[in-house]
């Protein structure tokens, strides 16, 4: 019994609902004590936003390292990066603009999710397996055959890219103008792939 294998892909785009974002502060002083000290201040002001209705710290990862110029030791730089994701994307000028007021040393995003993304993962499906169909069928009439039944099938894996934005803010640079970034939520593209074997009928 003669077999016919195809392979499909389909996408479906959603307009994003959780954002992520990333950002970095920095302090230097004479000593390690001082450059956290200076660390902790900068960081503290913003800390009630990160803690805000809809706001999520995911990660703080934290570096102190002595500072050098040249061959010449001046002093220590601490680094706080914090990973921070937003659930409520109304929250998030809000958030950003308290973000950079404290003049962080870089701040990027927002990465654009879906919270749940099981509805366009089952359209892409959908739209995968049906390519694939639809390939075999032309296969199977390029022969003079009828397509049969299907004999198996299997995924080839789904993408879920995030649609991504970045920004950086220096403290030289000041703080943009978050309100004219135009950070509206943009469509993520969720994408899946099958291969199927189909039975050919004479």
């Amino acid at each position: 019994m003669a077999e016919v294998v195809t392979r499909g892909s389909g996408e479906h785009e959603q307009i994003a609902d959780r954002a992520e974002l990333r950002v970095t502060f920095a302090a230097h002083g004479a000593d390690r004590s001082t450059a956290v000290a200076e660390l902790g201040a900068r960081v503290q002001p913003v800390e009630p936003a990160l803690a805000g209705d809809g706001v999520e710290v995911r990660s703080r990862r934290m570096a102190v390292q002595t500072a050098w110029d040249g061959k010449r030791r001046t002093g220590c730089r601490a680094q706080l990066s914090i990973t921070i994701r937003v659930d409520h994307v109304d929250v998030l000028e809000g958030l950003l603009d308290a973000l950079l007021g404290a003049e962080p040393e870089s701040l990027h995003g927002p990465s654009w999710q879906l919270a749940d993304d099981s509805e366009a993962t089952a359209v892409a499906q959908q739209r995968a397996v049906a390519e694939a169909r639809r390939r075999a069928e032309g296969y199977a009439a390029a022969l003079g055959a009828r397509l049969g039944a299907l004999h198996s099938i299997s995924d080839t894996g789904t993408e879920r890219p995030m649609a991504r934005m970045a920004m950086e803010s220096t403290t030289a640079a000041g703080s943009p103008n978050v309100a004219e970034l135009g950070l509206e939520p943009a469509p993520v593209t969720v994408t899946a792939g099958c291969t199927t074997v189909w039975t050919l009928l004479d």
